[in-house]
C-alpha cells in the first residue's frame, strides 16, 4: 500500500523517493562536501607543526599546491564520467581515495610520503563538489533546488569556521596526524547512506567514447598554470618556473580547445559556451571567486600580525564574514526558489561584494575592529548567492545528459579564479609592503638613519624580510637580527619600528583589494548580459528514462520496491 508521504513519478518525478529519502541522501551528500571543505581549512594551522616535525621546510608549499593541482585537474574528468556511469558509484569512488589518501597522509613518516599522499587525497577531493552539487540536479527540479543549494554555502561557511579551530586543537593537543584521520569517519557515515539510498541515475543514450587525447592536453596544460602561479610566490613572472609555465600553460589551453572541438565525447563540451546563460556564469564565477578569495586571503594574517591572533582563532575573527556567507546563501535560495527569478539577485549581490571590497582598500593599522567585521559582513552578504545560486543557473540552462560536467564546469571555473587571485594578489601585496615600509616607519616616529639602516639590513638579509610578515612578537625578532652592537641604540625605537611596520602591512593589504573591486565589476557585467530563462518545474524525458531504469535496478531497497509501478 502506497504510504502518502512517497511521491508518484508522475508528482515528483526526482527520483520518485519519499520526502525522508532524499533528506537523507541530502544529509550525506552535505558530509561528502564538507570533507572537501573542511580539508581546505583544517590542514592549514599544522603546516607549521607538520613540515618541522617531517623535516621538510624545503618543501612547505608542495603539501598544499599538490593537492591544489590533483583536485583542480581532477574536477572536469570527475563531472564527465558520472554523466556517463552515474553519479553514486563515481561519487562513492571519489569518497573512498579521498579517504584512503586522508589516511595514508596521517601515516605519512616523511615529506616525499606525505606529498605523494596528498596527491592522491586532491584526486578525490576533485569528485566531492561537483559529484554533490550534480546528485542535487538529480533529485530535485530547478525550481526546487534554491531551497537547498542554500546550504551548500553554509557548509563551506562551518569549514571555513571550523577547521582552524579543529586543526589547531588537534595538532596543539593529540596529534597533528589526526588533522587527516578525522576524515574518515566522517567520509564512513556519507558513504553509508549513499550506498544504501541513492539509485544511480545515468543516461542511457551517454556514448563510452572517454576523449583521452583532450584529457591528456588538459591536464598536461592546467599543471602547468597552477604549477607556475604557486610559483609566482617566490620568483617573478620573468622567470622560466612562472612566466614560461604560463606560456606554456597558454599554449596547452588552445591546443585543449582544438581537440575538444574534433572530439567525440569531449570532456568540456564547447557547445556550452554557445549558451549565453552558461557562458555568462563561467565569467561572473571565475572573477566573483578572484573577489572573494583577494578579499580573504589576507585578512587572517592580518588579525594575527596587526592583532595579535593566533592562528587557531584568527578563524573566529572571520566569523562575521562566515554569518553573511551563511545567511545570504539560504536565503538567496529560498527566494530564487519562491520566485523563479535569479538575474538581478545575482548582479546586486555581486555589487554587493564589490562595495564591501572598495570599502576594505581603507584598511589602515588603526581601523577599529568592529568597522572591519561590518566590511567583511558585507562581502559576506554578496558571496554567498554566488555559491548557492549560479548552480542553480547553470543547471537549468543545460540539458540533462550534461549536467555533470556543466556542474564540474562551474567548480573548476570557481578554484581556477582563487587560484589566479592568490598569484596577482600576493605579488601586488609583496611589492606595496615593500614600498610603504621606509614611509610608514618614518611616519612612526623612526630617525632617518635608523630607516635607511633598516633597509639596508632587510636588502643584505641581515633581517628576513619574511620574517616581518610572520606571526609572534616582532620586536624581539627584529632586535635579535641586528647586530648586538647596535642593538642598544636601535632598541628604543622597537616600537615605533614594529608600528612603522604593522601600519606598512595594514596598506598593503588594503592595496590588494582594489584589484578585488575590478574583478567584482566584471562579474557584475558579465552577470547582468545574462539571459534569464525560467526555472523548469519538471524532468526531461531523459531524465525520466534513467530515473525509471534506477528504480527498477534498485527495486530491492525497500524505499524503492513499489516505484516502478507507480508511472
Amino acid at each position: 500500500m502506497q504510504d502518502r508521504t512517497t511521491p508518484t513519478l508522475a508528482e515528483d518525478p526526482a527520483l520518485g523517493l519519499p520526502t525522508r529519502a532524499k533528506m537523507e541522501i541530502l544529509f550525506a551528500v552535505l558530509l561528502g562536501l564538507f570533507l572537501g571543505a573542511l580539508d581546505q581549512t583544517i590542514v592549514g594551522p599544522a603546516l607549521p607543526t607538520v613540515v618541522t616535525q617531517l623535516q621538510g621546510n624545503d618543501y612547505y608549499v608542495w603539501v598544499v599546491t599538490i593537492y591544489l593541482l590533483t583536485s583542480t585537474v581532477s574536477i572536469p574528468f570527475w563531472g564527465k564520467l558520472s554523466d556517463v556511469y552515474g553519479r553514486k558509484p563515481l561519487f562513492m569512488i571519489g569518497i573512498v581515495i579521498f579517504l584512503v589518501g586522508s589516511a595514508l597522509s596521517g601515516l605519512s613518516q616523511n615529506m616525499t610520503q606525505l606529498i605523494a599522499f596528498r596527491g592522491l587525497q586532491g584526486i578525490g577531493a576533485g569528485s566531492l563538489f561537483p559529484i554533490a552539487l550534480a546528485v542535487i540536479g538529480d533529485l530535485f527540479t530547478p525550481a526546487e533546488r534554491g531551497r537547498y543549494q542554500g546550504l551548500f554555502g553554509a557548509v563551506f561557511g562551518i569549514a571555513f569556521i571550523a577547521g582552524p579551530l579543529v586543526g589547531g586543537y588537534l595538532t596543539e593537543n593529540i596529534s597533528w596526524h589526526w588533522i587527516f584521520y578525522v576524515n574518515v569517519p566522517i567520509g564512513l557515515i556519507s558513504l553509508f547512506f549513499i550506498w544504501r539510498l541513492l539509485p544511480t541515475v545515468k543516461n542511457a543514450r551517454a556514448t563510452r567514447n572517454f576523449d583521452v587525447v583532450g584529457g591528456l592536453i588538459f591536464t598536461v596544460a592546467i599543471s602547468f598554470l597552477l604549477v607556475g602561479l604557486t610559483n609566482k610566490q617566490f620568483g617573478d613572472w620573468t622567470d622560466f618556473t612562472v612566466g614560461g609555465f604560463m606560456a606554456i600553460a597558454a599554449v596547452g589551453i588552445v591546443a585543449f580547445i582544438l581537440a575538444e572541438a574534433r572530439a567525440k565525447e569531449p570532456i568540456v563540451p564547447l557547445g556550452l559556451f554557445r549558451n549565453r546563460t552558461y557562458s555568462t556564469s563561467m565569467i561572473a564565477t571565475f572573477f566573483a571567486s578572484f573577489a572573494f578569495f583577494g578579499a580573504i586571503i589576507f585578512l587572517p594574517r592580518w588579525f594575527q600580525i596587526v592583532h595579535g591572533y593566533s592562528p587557531t582563532f584568527s578563524g573566529l575573527a572571520a566569523l562575521p564574514l562566515m554569518v553573511g556567507l551563511i545567511s545570504s546563501s539560504i536565503a538567496s535560495g529560498i527566494l530564487v526558489a519562491r520566485t523563479g527569478r535569479y538575474k538581478w539577485l545575482t548582479v546586486g549581490a555581486i555589487v554587493l561584494m564589490g562595495i564591501s571590497t572598495a570599502l576594505m582598500t581603507q584598511l589602515t593599522a588603526d581601523t577599529p575592529l568592529p568597522v572591519v567585521w561590518g566590511w567583511m559582513f558585507l562581502s559576506g552578504l554578496g558571496v554567498g548567492p554566488t555559491f548557492a545560486v549560479f548552480t542553480i543557473i547553470v543547471q537549468n540552462a543545460v540539458p540533462f545528459q550534461m549536467l555533470g560536467v556543466a556542474t564540474s564546469n562551474l567548480t573548476f571555473f570557481r578554484q581556477i579564479g582563487g587560484s589566479v587571485a592568490l598569484a596577482i594578489v600576493g605579488t601586488i601585496f609583496g611589492t606595496e609592503f615593500q614600498r610603504q615600509l621606509g614611509p610608514q616607519m618614518g611616519a612612526a616616529g623612526v630617525p632617518p638613519q635608523v630607516v635607511a639602516g633598516f633597509g639596508q639590513a632587510v636588502s643584505s638579509g641581515a633581517v628576513d624580510f619574511n620574517k616581518l610578515t610572520g606571526v609572534g612578537d616582532l620586536g624581539t625578532i627584529i632586535l635579535s637580527s641586528i647586530p648586538q652592537q647596535l642593538q642598544a641604540a636601535i632598541a628604543p625605537f622597537i616600537p615605533n619600528i614594529v608600528a612603522g611596520i604593522h601600519q606598512a602591512f595594514s596598506l598593503a593589504v588594503a592595496q590588494t583589494f582594489f584589484i578585488g573591486v575590478v574583478a567584482a565589476a566584471i562579474a557584475a557585467i558579465a552577470a547582468a548580459a545574462m539571459a534569464e530563462l525560467p526555472l523548469r518545474k519538471g524532468f526531461s524525458p531523459e531524465q525520466l528514462e534513467a530515473t525509471r531504469d534506477a528504480l527498477v535496478r534498485d527495486a530491492r531497497a525497500p524505499q524503492y520496491r513499489n516505484a516502478p509501478a507507480r508511472d
